[in-house]
């Protein structure tokens, strides 16, 4: 057995699907296939029971996975070790990060790891949850800081100690611009801009109460930059978290009952890490712990 193929192999049981899986590895499908059935004539046993959407491990097959799993992480682990110099760490590490004042907790804690790891890089990814979620499924980001709601069932994480908070941005010219605080009766007769994530949208409508059901949403969007020049010219009013940011001829003012989200940084349960990543998801682990423990 090969190395790569069991690679080949832990990659096709982990998205159940022989197509995506030849994409994620830039194979053709029946190069991945032809792999996959000479691992089972090699082995003897059939690995694979294939439906028309997916395939489903045998109880021989989720035995190779376990055995597999191990044999992977030892070989990467002997070859990251032989490659460290003077056994420090290096290495990549891809962390996505949405438009959050968490960002800036998240810049202190890869700076922090990085005082101590001065070899090991990082790739920013910024995107909102959905994107960053997305990505970490397939395998292009090791960790992702997400704003709550978000459905974290699949992952493992720890919450950031961050909060944000949710306000309005509108011209300095509009008759809300002089409130320190706006309600939901405040923005109910006004042009909205919301955020293009459902879920934060429902959170929103929540916030409205019964005055949800007569909004105005002329516009919704993902980058807030792009919805700041929207509302500046024409007029509407932008929905969205304090990020301490200045936009010209616009004016932040925080919603009242004050709405806030919590932010948490997830990466995948059953994922192989590279030792770069693996130590960053520790070192957060205890650097988000202490946080809390000076806090108390």
């Amino acid at each position: 057995m090969e190395i790569r193929v069991l690679k080949y192999f832990l990659l096709v049981a982990r998205e159940e699907n022989i197509t995506k899986a030849a994409n994620l590895l830039h194979l053709t499908q029946p190069t991945l296939s032809r792999q996959l059935m000479q691992l089972e004539e090699e082995l003897g046993v059939q690995l694979f029971r294939r439906s028309k959407h997916r395939i489903i491990l045998t109880e021989e097959g989720m035995l190779l996975r376990r055995r597999a799993e191990e044999i992977v992480a030892l070989a990467d682990k002997t070859k990251d070790d032989l490659q460290h110099r003077e056994e420090q760490l290096t290495g990549n590490v891809a962390v996505g990060s949405g438009e959050l004042q968490s960002s800036s907790f998240l810049t202190q804690l890869l700076t922090a790891f990085q005082e101590k790891n001065p070899l090991v890089s990082f790739t920013i990814y910024s995107g909102n949850s959905d994107n960053i979620k997305e990505r970490i499924e397939r395998g292009l980001l090791d960790v992702g800081l997400l704003q709550e709601p978000v459905d974290i069932s699949k992952y493992s994480f720890v919450r950031t100690p961050c909060r944000e908070q949710w306000g309005v941005l509108v011209r300095e010219d509009s008759e809300l611009a002089s409130r320190e605080r706006v309600s939901p009766a405040d923005l109910a007769s006004v042009p909205l801009i919301l955020p293009e994530r459902e879920i934060v949208q429902n959170e929103l409508l929540n916030w409205f109460g019964p005055y949800a059901e007569g909004l105005r949403i002329t516009a919704t969007g993902n980058l807030l930059y792009n919805l700041a020049s929207l509302a500046r010219a024409s007029g509407g009013s932008v929905l969205t978290l304090n990020l301490d940011c200045t936009y010209e001829g616009l004016r932040f003012i925080p919603l009242s009952p004050p709405l806030e989200s919590n932010t948490v940084l997830v990466w995948k349960k059953t994922q192989t890490f590279s030792a770069a990543a693996a130590a960053l998801i520790e070192f957060s682990e205890k650097y988000i712990s202490g946080m809390e423990q000076n806090l108390i």
